[in-house]
Protein backbone atom coordinates (compact mmCIF):
# COMPACT_ATOMS: atom_id res chain seq x y z
CA UNK A 1 0.00 0.00 0.00
CA UNK A 2 1.49 3.56 -0.97
CA UNK A 3 2.06 6.02 1.37
CA UNK A 4 -0.63 8.47 -0.59
CA UNK A 5 -3.31 5.50 -0.07
CA UNK A 6 -2.51 4.98 4.43
CA UNK A 7 -2.85 8.83 3.78
CA UNK A 8 -6.23 8.68 2.05
CA UNK A 9 -7.18 5.87 4.28
CA UNK A 10 -6.18 7.42 7.44
CA UNK A 11 -8.35 10.79 6.19
CA UNK A 12 -11.53 8.90 5.62
CA UNK A 13 -11.60 7.26 9.25
CA UNK A 14 -10.87 10.72 10.69
CA UNK A 15 -13.68 12.00 8.77
CA UNK A 16 -15.96 8.75 9.31
CA UNK A 17 -15.05 9.24 13.13
CA UNK A 18 -16.01 12.40 13.26
CA UNK A 19 -19.44 12.52 11.34
CA UNK A 20 -20.36 9.91 13.67
CA UNK A 21 -19.14 10.95 16.85
CA UNK A 22 -17.03 7.52 17.29
CA UNK A 23 -15.02 6.89 20.61
CA UNK A 24 -12.82 4.83 18.85
CA UNK A 25 -12.27 2.61 15.71
CA UNK A 26 -10.59 -0.52 15.16
CA UNK A 27 -7.88 -0.84 12.70
CA UNK A 28 -7.18 -4.46 11.45
CA UNK A 29 -3.72 -5.55 9.19
CA UNK A 30 -4.94 -8.62 7.40
CA UNK A 31 -4.11 -10.06 4.35
CA UNK A 32 -2.51 -12.07 2.33
CA UNK A 33 0.14 -11.96 5.21
CA UNK A 34 0.51 -8.49 6.32
CA UNK A 35 4.28 -9.14 7.81
CA UNK A 36 5.28 -9.46 4.57
CA UNK A 37 4.90 -5.29 4.56
CA UNK A 38 8.14 -5.06 6.69
CA UNK A 39 8.34 -3.34 10.37
CA UNK A 40 8.96 0.02 8.68
CA UNK A 41 5.98 -0.08 6.84
CA UNK A 42 3.86 -1.21 9.89
CA UNK A 43 5.35 1.53 12.06
CA UNK A 44 4.49 3.91 9.32
CA UNK A 45 1.02 2.72 8.69
CA UNK A 46 -0.14 2.91 12.21
CA UNK A 47 1.63 6.16 13.22
CA UNK A 48 0.17 8.11 10.08
CA UNK A 49 -3.56 6.69 10.98
CA UNK A 50 -3.22 7.32 14.37
CA UNK A 51 -1.88 11.07 13.96
CA UNK A 52 -4.97 11.50 11.97
CA UNK A 53 -7.75 9.89 13.69
CA UNK A 54 -8.89 12.35 16.50
CA UNK A 55 -10.19 9.52 18.69
CA UNK A 56 -8.49 6.12 20.07
CA UNK A 57 -7.68 3.52 17.17
CA UNK A 58 -6.99 0.28 18.31
CA UNK A 59 -4.78 -1.83 16.15
CA UNK A 60 -4.53 -5.86 15.55
CA UNK A 61 -2.78 -7.97 12.73
CA UNK A 62 -3.96 -11.10 11.56
CA UNK A 63 -0.89 -13.42 10.66
CA UNK A 64 0.39 -17.02 9.81
CA UNK A 65 3.05 -16.14 12.38
CA UNK A 66 5.48 -17.55 9.96
CA UNK A 67 7.32 -14.26 9.88
CA UNK A 68 6.50 -13.31 13.45
CA UNK A 69 9.72 -13.12 15.14
CA UNK A 70 10.93 -11.24 18.56
CA UNK A 71 11.89 -8.15 16.42
CA UNK A 72 8.00 -7.97 15.47
CA UNK A 73 6.65 -8.57 18.70
CA UNK A 74 9.00 -5.45 19.89
CA UNK A 75 7.24 -3.53 17.77
CA UNK A 76 3.80 -4.44 18.33
CA UNK A 77 4.24 -4.07 22.07
CA UNK A 78 5.80 -0.57 21.37
CA UNK A 79 2.99 0.37 19.09
CA UNK A 80 0.40 -1.42 21.44
CA UNK A 81 -0.99 -3.93 18.36
CA UNK A 82 -3.03 -7.11 18.91
CA UNK A 83 -1.92 -10.41 17.46
CA UNK A 84 -4.13 -12.53 16.37
CA UNK A 85 -2.78 -16.34 14.74
CA UNK A 86 -3.89 -18.62 12.03
CA UNK A 87 -3.46 -22.41 13.53
CA UNK A 88 -5.21 -24.98 12.14
CA UNK A 89 -4.60 -27.55 15.11
CA UNK A 90 -1.75 -29.75 15.52
CA UNK A 91 1.49 -30.20 13.13
CA UNK A 92 -0.71 -32.85 10.81
CA UNK A 93 -3.63 -30.90 10.99
CA UNK A 94 -1.85 -27.79 10.06
CA UNK A 95 0.45 -28.94 7.67
CA UNK A 96 -2.22 -30.58 5.79
CA UNK A 97 -3.58 -27.15 4.39
CA UNK A 98 -0.67 -24.52 5.36
CA UNK A 99 2.69 -24.90 3.39
CA UNK A 100 5.24 -22.68 2.58
CA UNK A 101 6.01 -21.98 -0.94
CA UNK A 102 8.54 -24.74 -1.49
CA UNK A 103 6.29 -27.52 -0.32
CA UNK A 104 7.10 -28.14 3.59
CA UNK A 105 4.62 -27.44 6.43
CA UNK A 106 4.71 -24.35 8.41
CA UNK A 107 3.81 -25.87 11.69
CA UNK A 108 6.68 -25.80 13.43
CA UNK A 109 7.58 -21.95 12.15
CA UNK A 110 3.80 -21.11 13.82
CA UNK A 111 4.55 -22.98 17.07
CA UNK A 112 7.94 -20.95 17.43
CA UNK A 113 5.94 -17.81 16.93
CA UNK A 114 3.65 -19.13 19.53
CA UNK A 115 6.01 -19.97 22.13
CA UNK A 116 7.67 -15.91 21.96
CA UNK A 117 3.85 -13.97 22.01
CA UNK A 118 3.02 -16.29 25.02
CA UNK A 119 6.04 -15.54 26.79
CA UNK A 120 6.17 -13.48 29.86
CA UNK A 121 7.19 -10.25 27.88
CA UNK A 122 4.56 -10.34 25.00
CA UNK A 123 1.40 -12.55 26.23
CA UNK A 124 -0.57 -9.08 26.71
CA UNK A 125 -0.34 -8.93 22.96
CA UNK A 126 -2.16 -12.34 22.30
CA UNK A 127 -5.46 -11.66 20.60
CA UNK A 128 -6.36 -15.57 20.05
CA UNK A 129 -6.03 -18.25 16.94
CA UNK A 130 -8.09 -18.35 14.31
CA UNK A 131 -9.01 -22.09 12.99
CA UNK A 132 -10.34 -22.98 9.80
CA UNK A 133 -12.44 -26.26 10.53
CA UNK A 134 -11.35 -29.05 8.32
CA UNK A 135 -13.38 -32.21 8.61
CA UNK A 136 -10.35 -34.30 7.62
CA UNK A 137 -8.96 -33.46 11.28
CA UNK A 138 -10.25 -34.73 14.29
CA UNK A 139 -12.54 -32.15 16.42
CA UNK A 140 -10.76 -32.91 19.93
CA UNK A 141 -7.13 -33.44 18.63
CA UNK A 142 -7.56 -30.16 16.73
CA UNK A 143 -9.14 -28.41 20.12
CA UNK A 144 -6.58 -29.85 22.13
CA UNK A 145 -3.66 -28.64 19.89
CA UNK A 146 -5.34 -25.30 20.27
CA UNK A 147 -5.87 -25.31 23.89
CA UNK A 148 -1.85 -26.13 24.39
CA UNK A 149 -1.30 -22.38 23.31
CA UNK A 150 -3.45 -21.51 25.82
CA UNK A 151 -5.10 -18.92 23.92
CA UNK A 152 -7.46 -16.27 25.31
CA UNK A 153 -10.35 -16.85 22.26
CA UNK A 154 -10.22 -19.57 19.80
CA UNK A 155 -12.43 -18.45 16.13
CA UNK A 156 -13.48 -21.44 14.36
CA UNK A 157 -14.30 -20.18 11.13
CA UNK A 158 -16.08 -22.39 8.27
CA UNK A 159 -14.55 -22.98 5.10
CA UNK A 160 -15.68 -20.52 2.10
CA UNK A 161 -18.24 -22.10 -0.32
CA UNK A 162 -21.92 -21.58 -1.32
CA UNK A 163 -24.91 -23.34 -3.26
CA UNK A 164 -23.09 -22.73 -6.98
CA UNK A 165 -19.52 -23.95 -5.29
CA UNK A 166 -19.95 -26.22 -2.13
CA UNK A 167 -17.49 -26.39 0.66
CA UNK A 168 -15.75 -29.49 1.02
CA UNK A 169 -18.19 -32.46 2.87
CA UNK A 170 -20.88 -30.16 2.27
CA UNK A 171 -23.53 -31.52 0.35
CA UNK A 172 -26.81 -28.50 -0.97
CA UNK A 173 -29.66 -30.59 0.31
CA UNK A 174 -28.62 -33.47 1.94
CA UNK A 175 -29.69 -33.74 5.17
CA UNK A 176 -26.15 -34.69 6.60
CA UNK A 177 -24.07 -32.25 9.10
CA UNK A 178 -21.01 -33.30 9.31
CA UNK A 179 -19.84 -29.66 10.31
CA UNK A 180 -22.37 -29.73 13.29
CA UNK A 181 -20.93 -32.72 14.13
CA UNK A 182 -17.47 -31.49 14.48
CA UNK A 183 -18.67 -28.59 16.00
CA UNK A 184 -20.78 -29.83 18.78
CA UNK A 185 -18.25 -32.46 19.75
CA UNK A 186 -15.98 -29.36 20.23
CA UNK A 187 -18.82 -27.61 22.32
CA UNK A 188 -19.70 -30.46 24.34
CA UNK A 189 -16.28 -30.75 25.40
CA UNK A 190 -15.60 -26.79 26.14
CA UNK A 191 -19.19 -26.79 27.68
CA UNK A 192 -18.47 -29.52 30.06
CA UNK A 193 -15.22 -27.47 31.37
CA UNK A 194 -15.66 -26.12 34.68
CA UNK A 195 -13.67 -22.55 33.74
CA UNK A 196 -13.46 -21.35 30.77
CA UNK A 197 -10.63 -19.51 30.39
CA UNK A 198 -10.51 -19.76 26.82
CA UNK A 199 -13.64 -17.93 25.16
CA UNK A 200 -14.49 -19.93 21.65
CA UNK A 201 -16.13 -16.89 20.04
CA UNK A 202 -19.12 -19.20 17.68
CA UNK A 203 -20.30 -20.85 21.20
CA UNK A 204 -20.59 -17.49 22.89
CA UNK A 205 -21.83 -15.84 20.07
CA UNK A 206 -24.57 -18.40 20.06
CA UNK A 207 -25.30 -18.36 23.64
CA UNK A 208 -25.56 -14.86 23.90
CA UNK A 209 -28.26 -14.73 21.01
CA UNK A 210 -30.35 -17.38 22.46
CA UNK A 211 -30.43 -15.48 25.30
CA UNK A 212 -31.50 -12.25 23.73
CA UNK A 213 -27.98 -10.34 22.88
CA UNK A 214 -27.25 -9.16 19.46
CA UNK A 215 -23.97 -10.73 17.34
CA UNK A 216 -20.83 -9.16 17.24
CA UNK A 217 -19.70 -11.27 14.13
CA UNK A 218 -20.39 -11.66 10.70
CA UNK A 219 -20.72 -15.28 10.99
CA UNK A 220 -24.33 -15.34 12.69
CA UNK A 221 -27.22 -13.35 13.81
CA UNK A 222 -28.87 -10.71 11.97
CA UNK A 223 -26.35 -7.41 13.28
CA UNK A 224 -25.51 -5.47 10.73
CA UNK A 225 -22.32 -5.27 9.27
CA UNK A 226 -19.50 -3.20 11.11
CA UNK A 227 -16.46 -3.49 8.87
CA UNK A 228 -15.10 -2.49 5.51
CA UNK A 229 -11.84 -3.56 3.54
CA UNK A 230 -9.46 -1.25 2.02
CA UNK A 231 -7.63 -2.83 -0.47
CA UNK A 232 -3.83 -2.03 -0.89
CA UNK A 233 -4.59 -0.07 -3.97
CA UNK A 234 -7.30 2.05 -2.44
CA UNK A 235 -10.87 0.44 -3.06
CA UNK A 236 -13.28 0.45 -0.53
CA UNK A 237 -14.83 -3.05 -0.56
CA UNK A 238 -17.95 -4.34 1.45
CA UNK A 239 -15.80 -7.57 2.49
CA UNK A 240 -13.02 -9.60 1.38
CA UNK A 241 -15.14 -12.39 2.55
CA UNK A 242 -17.88 -12.10 -0.72
CA UNK A 243 -14.99 -12.85 -3.03
CA UNK A 244 -15.59 -16.44 -2.25
CA UNK A 245 -18.86 -16.50 -4.47
CA UNK A 246 -17.69 -14.41 -7.73
CA UNK A 247 -14.99 -12.19 -8.74
CA UNK A 248 -15.71 -8.28 -8.00
CA UNK A 249 -18.72 -9.46 -5.35
CA UNK A 250 -16.90 -7.23 -3.13
CA UNK A 251 -16.16 -4.54 -5.47
CA UNK A 252 -18.06 -0.90 -4.64
CA UNK A 253 -16.20 1.23 -7.84
CA UNK A 254 -15.73 3.69 -4.45
CA UNK A 255 -11.90 4.83 -3.63
CA UNK A 256 -10.25 6.19 -0.62
CA UNK A 257 -8.96 9.15 -2.93
CA UNK A 258 -12.49 10.18 -4.10
CA UNK A 259 -15.10 8.68 -1.84
CA UNK A 260 -15.98 8.66 1.64
CA UNK A 261 -17.17 5.68 4.11
CA UNK A 262 -20.25 6.88 3.80
CA UNK A 263 -20.93 6.14 0.23
CA UNK A 264 -20.66 2.51 0.70
CA UNK A 265 -24.47 2.48 2.58
CA UNK A 266 -25.62 4.07 0.14
CA UNK A 267 -25.58 1.50 -2.65
CA UNK A 268 -28.07 -0.98 -2.91
CA UNK A 269 -25.57 -4.15 -2.29
CA UNK A 270 -24.93 -2.60 0.92
CA UNK A 271 -28.44 -1.73 1.92
CA UNK A 272 -29.80 -5.21 1.27
CA UNK A 273 -26.74 -6.42 3.67
CA UNK A 274 -27.90 -3.73 6.21
CA UNK A 275 -31.41 -4.82 6.35
CA UNK A 276 -31.29 -8.41 6.55
CA UNK A 277 -33.76 -8.62 9.03
CA UNK A 278 -36.09 -6.87 7.17
CA UNK A 279 -36.30 -9.37 4.08
CA UNK A 280 -35.06 -12.81 4.73
CA UNK A 281 -35.13 -15.47 2.47
CA UNK A 282 -38.20 -17.47 3.00
CA UNK A 283 -36.48 -20.54 4.44
CA UNK A 284 -34.86 -18.35 6.84
CA UNK A 285 -38.20 -16.19 7.69
CA UNK A 286 -39.93 -19.38 8.22
CA UNK A 287 -37.50 -21.34 10.39
CA UNK A 288 -37.12 -22.00 14.14
CA UNK A 289 -33.79 -20.37 14.74
CA UNK A 290 -33.67 -18.02 11.63
CA UNK A 291 -33.06 -15.29 14.28
CA UNK A 292 -30.60 -16.36 15.57
CA UNK A 293 -28.43 -18.27 12.44
CA UNK A 294 -29.68 -14.75 10.82
CA UNK A 295 -29.00 -16.82 7.25
CA UNK A 296 -25.48 -17.04 8.31
CA UNK A 297 -22.42 -15.78 6.88
CA UNK A 298 -23.63 -13.82 3.64
CA UNK A 299 -20.58 -14.67 1.45
CA UNK A 300 -21.99 -18.23 2.27
CA UNK A 301 -25.73 -17.73 0.90
CA UNK A 302 -24.62 -16.95 -2.86
CA UNK A 303 -25.85 -18.95 -5.86
CA UNK A 304 -25.68 -18.63 -9.23
CA UNK A 305 -28.95 -16.99 -11.05
CA UNK A 306 -30.93 -16.19 -7.31
CA UNK A 307 -27.82 -14.31 -5.59
CA UNK A 308 -27.26 -14.14 -2.00
CA UNK A 309 -31.33 -14.12 -1.35
CA UNK A 310 -30.76 -17.63 -0.35
CA UNK A 311 -29.83 -19.36 3.29
CA UNK A 312 -26.33 -20.32 3.84
CA UNK A 313 -25.33 -23.71 2.32
CA UNK A 314 -24.44 -24.70 5.21
CA UNK A 315 -27.76 -24.22 7.02
CA UNK A 316 -29.01 -27.65 7.93
CA UNK A 317 -25.21 -27.56 9.91
CA UNK A 318 -26.09 -24.46 11.61
CA UNK A 319 -30.12 -25.26 12.71
CA UNK A 320 -28.64 -28.87 14.36
CA UNK A 321 -25.84 -26.64 16.39
CA UNK A 322 -27.77 -23.83 17.22
CA UNK A 323 -30.78 -26.53 18.48
CA UNK A 324 -27.87 -28.31 20.21
CA UNK A 325 -25.67 -25.30 22.00
CA UNK A 326 -29.72 -24.28 22.98
CA UNK A 327 -30.89 -27.96 24.58
CA UNK A 328 -27.21 -28.18 26.30
CA UNK A 329 -27.75 -24.56 28.11
CA UNK A 330 -31.66 -24.93 28.57
CA UNK A 331 -30.59 -28.39 30.19
CA UNK A 332 -27.81 -26.80 32.40
CA UNK A 333 -30.20 -23.57 33.20
CA UNK A 334 -33.09 -26.26 34.48
CA UNK A 335 -30.69 -28.39 36.65
CA UNK A 336 -29.10 -24.94 38.31
CA UNK A 337 -32.61 -23.75 39.13
CA UNK A 338 -33.83 -27.34 39.71
CA UNK A 339 -37.18 -26.54 37.40
CA UNK A 340 -38.40 -30.02 36.84
CA UNK A 341 -40.14 -28.43 33.78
Amino acid sequence: MSRETVEATAGRIADHAKAHDLDSVDVILHGGEPLLAGHDEIRDLVGLVRSAVPVRVDVSVQTNATLLDTRFLRLFDELEIGVGVSLDGGQADHDRSRRTADGRGSYHRVAAALELLTSEDFRHLFHGLLCTVDLRNDPLGTYTALLGFDPPLIDFLLPHGNWSEPPPGRVPGSPDTPYATWLATVFDQWYATPSHATRVRLFDEIIHLLLGGQSATEQIGLSPAAMIVIETDGEIEQSDLLKSAFEGAGSTGLHVARDSFDDLLLLPFTAARQIARLDPAPECAACEVGMICGGGLFAHRYRAGSGFHNPSVYCADLLRLIKHVGRTVQADVRRRTKDPR
